[in-house]
């Protein structure tokens, strides 16, 4: 879903820019970038959970801490 999504606002953002419309193509652009950075952290979070072995260096701590899945009680 990501990728999808991803690839959607990048191209989206790219014809937007190329016909002049700079807010919307930033804004869309800004978009795929977070997708993307959501897709490479569900990557890593997968990869850590196959090898068992989840250090430092895969994700950052203040990073993990942000988006952390909520418990519930």
């Amino acid at each position: 879903m990501c990728l999808i999504l991803t690839i959607v606002m990048f191209v989206l953002g790219i014809q937007n820019l190329m016909q002049g419309y700079i807010m919307m193509a930033s804004l869309q652009l800004l978009l795929a970038f977070v997708f993307l950075f959501l897709l490479w952290r569900n990557i890593q979070l997968a990869r850590c959970d196959r090898n068992g072995n989840c250090n430092s260096c895969m994700l950052p701590e203040w990073l993990t801490k942000r988006f952390k899945k909520k418990e519930k009680e």
